[in-house]
């Protein structure tokens, strides 16, 4: 399955943001549908649910050492697979760390403020390509930097965040082509 690095969808919320962001990057896969049915709470459960050990591992050691600086936390998580079945993917629902801030047929924007710096993650499902039972699937992220500390703490994380969200982004892949009753069938 092959990601590749790419731009911010020109229809995404983020890009209809007068913000001007720190950082950004986005990584877009390719996803086979069968009859157009996945929608965008489908993309945001995958997110939450198909991600590798190691990616939650790195999570709960990052947790560790931000809480001695007064960070925000994902917090203790004892039934994840509950939270996940309740979880609706409306804007004001937690997961985790991550708020919903946004959501429309096509994408779901998710991210945390805290005082050290605001991000976002957009995790964008584009239009059927025609002809095709094709679509793209881009997941964006934004970094905003509040001070001094945003930016330092932003330098260790940029190269594991470039590992972990095309990693992601192909486990949401293969976890919404396993929905669709598919075995990795874009490659």
């Amino acid at each position: 399955m092959k990601i590749i690095k790419t731009t911010l969808p020109y229809q995404s919320l983020l890009n209809n943001s007068e913000k001007k962001y720190d950082y950004i990057d986005s990584f877009q896969g390719a996803i086979n549908v069968i009859d157009n049915k996945f929608t965008s709470t489908d993309i945001g459960k995958a997110f939450f649910s198909s991600g590798p050990q190691w990616v939650s591992k790195l999570f709960s050691l990052r947790n560790k050492i931000v809480s001695v600086f007064g960070l925000k936390t994902s917090g203790e998580n004892t039934n994840r697979e509950k939270q996940l079945q309740n979880f609706k993917c409306e804007p004001g629902e937690q997961m985790g760390l991550f708020k919903v801030f946004a959501k429309n047929e096509n994408e779901v924007i998710l991210g945390e403020d805290d005082k050290h710096l605001n991000f976002r993650v957009s995790l964008f499902l584009g239009p059927q390509i025609s002809g095709t039972t094709i679509k793209h699937t881009t997941v964006s992220t934004t970094v905003e930097f509040n001070n001094w500390f945003g930016r330092l703490y932003f330098i260790p994380v940029r190269p594991f965040h470039k590992l972990i969200v095309p990693t992601m982004l192909k486990g949401i892949i293969k976890e919404m082509e396993k929905k669709n009753g598919q075995h990795n069938v874009s490659k």
